[in-house]
């Protein structure tokens, strides 16, 4: 995910669009290019291979002897994440990366040049870096991690839009603290309700999580549990009127038990302790089923919930910046 370091030696790369039998050498390369953040083919296939908006002529590929020595993704909606809307102005270049030995040669410009043209060439005038969902890798650009590609994308007209905190807590002798206890126990008395959903809890749970924090929530929750995911990944918090105020899960994104969220309290509840509450009856939860921690991607680390993890023991392991390039159409 850099452009900087050595001289290569032999001919030019080719850049190419993505084909038959790249998959291999692309998972291979990007390991040696992004050592902290390698992928398996698995993961590969499921986030790009199969992703409905995936267009093999938006992930190029740079190719010399038939080993692959860098590679950038663009992608467009195709198919909307919920409703009608495809986003007509908006694209995303979820990864980059350049091989060691072919950096400071003009290959990562060369790479990610190709896709902006590309994504231009479909309308798009807006390009994140990083920030794709249903399918990112990660949040946006870890500058610790990749000092490089920071100064190419911003070259490129790439700016820093908002800053996301990846946080981790230790789970080993974890037990909820007696003040959280007492706070539900309060609640319980005013009539709220904390526990697993019921089959129908889950109408009121996904219209929940699609008003107040946007479609690609509930997707996140229905993929998980199509996938399988038990019911007992998720609290809900009731109402007196038994209306769904609140949730907390672990486990949906990939099946990655340690990996917590998502995580709402509808607005009008917020500030109640409902929040500290579901969080950490999920950490109890997790810690049943035997997780070691419990991680997460992104948080604002100012905002109130970046507060609310680092009061019950989260502390702050990556920040990302998530990058936009605007141009006029």
């Amino acid at each position: 995910m850099d452009d900087a370091a050595l001289r290569p030696e032999g001919a030019r790369p080719v850049v190419r669009a993505f084909a038959a039998g790249d998959g291999g050498p692309l998972v291979a390369a990007w390991a040696r290019s992004a050592p902290c953040d390698p992928v398996t083919r698995e993961r590969f296939r499921r986030h790009v291979l199969l992703d409905p908006n995936f267009d093999p002529a938006g992930l190029l590929v740079a190719v010399r002897d038939c080993d692959v020595l860098g590679a950038a993704y663009g992608v467009r909606r195709q198919v909307p994440v919920a409703g009608g809307d495809l986003e007509p102005a908006q694209g995303w270049i979820p990864f980059f990366f350049v091989d060691p030995a072919v950096r400071r040669t003009g290959l990562g410009r060369r790479l990610l040049t190709g896709v902006l043209d590309w994504l231009a060439w479909h309308g798009r005038t807006r390009v994140d870096f990083a920030s794709y969902t249903p399918h990112y890798f990660l949040p946006g650009l870890d500058r610790d991690a990749y000092p490089h590609a920071g100064p190419l994308l911003a070259r490129l007209g790439f700016r820093p839009r908002l800053e996301a905190a990846a946080m981790d807590r230790g789970l080993v002798g974890y037990r909820v603290p007696g003040a959280v206890r007492e706070r539900a126990a309060a609640l319980a008395a005013e009539g709220f309700r904390f526990g697993t959903p019921r089959d129908d809890d889950l109408v009121g749970l996904l219209r929940l999580a699609g008003d107040e924090f946007g479609p690609d929530w509930p997707q996140a929750i229905r993929r998980a549990l199509d996938g399988g995911a038990p019911l007992e990944r998720i609290v809900t918090a009731h109402d007196p009127s038994g209306r769904v105020v609140g949730w907390a899960m672990h486990g949906a994104y990939e099946g990655l038990v340690e990996r917590f969220g998502p995580f709402g309290v509808r607005a009008d509840q917020r500030g109640t302790g409902l929040g500290r509450v579901l969080l950490h009856l999920t950490l109890e939860r997790m810690r049943a089923a035997g997780a070691h921690g419990a991680w997460f991607l992104w948080t604002g680390e100012r905002s109130p919930a970046g507060r609310l993890y680092r009061s019950a023991g989260f502390a702050t392991t990556r920040t990302f910046q998530v990058l936009r390039r605007e141009v006029r159409p």
